[in-house]
């Protein structure tokens, strides 16, 4: 009689269940595989599953799959390439998603305003306008922000950080779209111009600051006198002078 059977007797015997044989005998199965303590985890009390360990920065894996993913990562390799553009990921899902920049799919819709986005974490992101929720906080000042993103770079007000520097003046930014702005002192570059008389300016905010000069908006108002201007810098140096005037 085989060892099995030995088991399946003795279980009869005391009793036991048919499910704590077959758990045994998976477990043997796998110690059979692989004894090294490293590709072995135990999940559960008596219960052990394999796992799988990168050789290169030994974080480990449930899957196989999973670890052949992360591996792309010390390699560079990229084997899923875009044929429109020729750009590689390394992973499907992720050039599923970037496909979406060239047909415009954007299958995450808003339940609330109906704005719909190419990506989940967009649409996780958007939702946010909606709900208020603000989920990472700044450890310092404890401002919280939407996104990640949004909190590292605020992160750079305290510590000084200016990754982001010009090479034609070297002055430094901690934001890559104040380059981007900047950058345009240099080339001359306008790209936003007045409907109504197309003058032309470096920044959005400029350019919707002039419109008010067609549309006599005056927005910032003087609480010691009444007076109204179209930018609050014009405000603010006129209190100045309208708290000097005042006092005298």
């Amino acid at each position: 009689m085989t060892e099995a059977h030995h088991k399946y007797d003795h279980s009869e015997a005391t009793g036991s269940s048919s499910w704590d044989f077959q758990n045994s005998f998976r477990r043997e199965k796998l110690e059979q595989k692989s004894t090294d303590p490293k590709t072995l985890h135990e999940d559960s009390p008596g219960v052990r599953q394999r796992i799988y360990e990168c050789q290169e920065c030994g974080k480990s894996f449930r899957q196989k799959g999973s670890l052949t993913l992360h591996e792309r990562i010390h390699t560079g390799q990229k084997p899923f390439e875009c044929n429109h553009c020729g750009k590689s990921f390394r992973a499907k899902g992720n050039l599923v998603t970037h496909q979406r920049i060239h047909t415009g799919e954007k299958p995450y819709q808003c339940k609330e305003c109906g704005k719909s986005f190419s990506q989940r974490g967009s649409l996780a992101v958007h939702e946010r306008l909606h709900t208020g929720q603000k989920p990472y906080e700044c450890a310092i000042c404890q401002r919280s922000f939407r996104n990640q993103s949004n909190l590292a770079v605020h992160r750079r007000v305290h510590s000084g950080e200016k990754p982001y520097r010009c090479d034609q003046c070297g002055k430094a930014f901690s934001q890559k779209g104040s380059l981007i702005v900047h950058m345009r002192v240099h080339t001359g570059l306008k790209p936003y111009a007045c409907a109504q008389c197309r003058k032309s300016f470096h920044t959005r905010g400029n350019c919707i600051l002039h419109g008010k000069i067609h549309t006599g908006e005056t927005p910032y108002l003087c609480g010691q006198c009444g007076k109204s201007f179209t930018q609050r810098g014009s405000l603010s140096v006129h209190q100045r002078s309208c708290s000097q005037r005042l006092t005298l």
